[in-house]
């Protein structure tokens, strides 16, 4: 599994609908966060390692009703506290 964050615009007033149905409907969401700035929402999702990143976004994510733009940051190694 690897991880994305998505970054999702919305439409006025759609910010909470649109994380409700992600959460409600998409399966590889783990975390959505509200944030402030230049983006609503801040979407983290597993996909597998064969899943095609692209067309995952534009199918599940752009295509949910009230977002408008999406900014995709592709992961390459997770690291915590307590390690060296």
């Amino acid at each position: 599994m690897r991880a994305i964050f998505v970054m999702i615009k919305c439409e006025m007033g759609r910010a909470y609908a649109v994380a409700r149905e992600m959460a409600d409907s998409i399966s590889e969401l783990s975390e959505m966060h509200s944030t402030s700035g230049q983006y609503d929402l801040l979407g983290k999702f597993y996909l597998e390692a064969d899943q095609d990143i692209g067309l995952f976004v534009v199918e599940r994510v752009q295509s949910v009703a009230g977002v408008k733009d999406t900014y995709t940051i592709q992961t390459f190694n997770a690291f915590s506290g307590g390690r060296a």
